[in-house]
């Protein structure tokens, strides 16, 4: 269990688990440096929000959003909220992620992570009956308004039964 995983479980015992999530991503150094920040949080956590305001922390040679910063505000959410949203009897792993500049991003940016109650049950069922799965989180960064995209991420996400997982990590050590 990492470090963060153990401060959350500690943290349930006081706070909801969304307060724990959105506090939790806030305060990380690793998160805080994208410059990013997690303004909403559903109380089921099937929907976060996030902001990445402009500023002289995330510009770059043009006066854009760095691309790095665009990328690690987006990175771990879709993850870390599918590891919360299912049982510890599932293994979660960042698998490969895709970054598309639309366009130079000179104002706020804004993204949703959604998951749906139909998507993790079909997630549950393909692993009951493949062991493992990947599936493609599609992210926009989008203006305040929802106009423009100026930025979008790509993230495919491999999720398996642990008990699988850990067999077919012991067989590839032999």
């Amino acid at each position: 269990m990492s470090f963060y995983q153990k401060i959350a479980e500690l943290g349930t015992r006081v706070f909801k688990k969304k307060t724990i999530f959105k506090y939790g991503f806030n305060l990380s150094p690793m998160y805080r440096r994208s410059t990013g920040r997690i303004i909403k949080v559903s109380e089921d956590l099937l929907h976060v929000r996030i902001k990445l305001p402009l500023s002289y922390k995330n510009r770059n040679y043009v006066n854009s959003i760095f691309g790095g910063s665009l990328f690690s505000a987006v990175d771990p959410i879709p993850m870390v909220q599918l590891i919360n949203l299912l049982d510890s009897s599932y293994v979660v792993w960042d698998k490969s992620a895709e970054i598309f500049f639309k366009r130079p991003a000179k104002t706020h940016l804004y993204a949703d992570f959604i998951y749906t109650q139909e998507e993790l049950k079909e997630i549950k069922e393909r692993v009951d009956r493949e062991n493992e799965v990947e599936i493609t989180k599609t992210t926009l960064l989008k203006d305040k308004n929802n106009t423009h995209v100026y930025c979008e991420v790509r993230k495919v996400i491999y999720i398996a039964n642990k008990d699988f997982y850990k067999e077919k990590r012991r067989n590839a050590k032999t």
